[in-house]
């Protein structure tokens, strides 16, 4: 049985997206960037760390199960942007991605008893040009909230993507294309 160990309610549904049967896991994980790791290896110990405590939380239903932990991670100029904390931390994120480029790395690991596969997806993100009130209106929407760099590409953060390369549904919060490869994989 494939069970999901996330609370975002994009990830569930990208994942139905995909017509697998599954149960969800609410987990809890720090999610910490130590000084010394990369952003790539901080996104995917976060979506490792998710996995794991996903198939920690079942006890005794772990024997036949598979865990899907995921994490996505907004970054630019080497800086892992995160969750804005309110309206003030979200304008500023905003405001520094208008107008650049930056990554989007998406990670996902299956996690069994003893077998253990990962996948990842680093899409790159144009934001277009924006001025305050542009800005403003935006965070006013409350949609930036809880999501990651303040953007929800999937809603009304979509007319703030000038170009986008790489996976939609990463920058959303699961890579579609990547999760059904490691479904498979695993499968085998």
């Amino acid at each position: 049985m494939l069970h999901l160990a996330s609370q975002s309610p994009r990830r569930r549904q990208l994942l139905q997206q995909l017509g697998v049967e599954f149960a969800v896991i609410d987990v809890e994980v720090v999610e910490c960037r130590d000084a010394a790791e990369s952003p790539l290896a901080y996104v995917q110990r976060v979506a490792h760390d998710k996995a794991r405590a996903g198939l920690a939380s079942l006890g005794a239903d772990a024997a036949d199960a598979v865990v899907l932990g995921a994490d996505t991670e907004v970054v630019l100029d080497g800086e892992v942007f995160g969750k804005p904390r309110d309206a003030r931390d979200a304008a500023a994120m905003l405001g520094r991605l208008a107008g650049r480029t930056h990554e989007v790395i998406s990670a996902l690991w299956l996690v069994a008893n003893r077998r253990e596969l990962a996948a990842v997806s680093v899409s790159q993100v144009r934001f277009a040009a924006l001025d305050a009130a542009a800005i403003a209106a935006y965070v006013d929407t409350g949609e930036p909230f809880g999501k990651a760099g303040g953007y929800a590409i999937q809603g009304r953060g979509a007319a703030l993507v000038e170009h986008l390369a790489g996976s939609y549904s990463g920058v959303m919060g699961l890579p579609l294309f990547e999760t059904a490869q490691a479904l498979r994989k695993f499968a085998d």
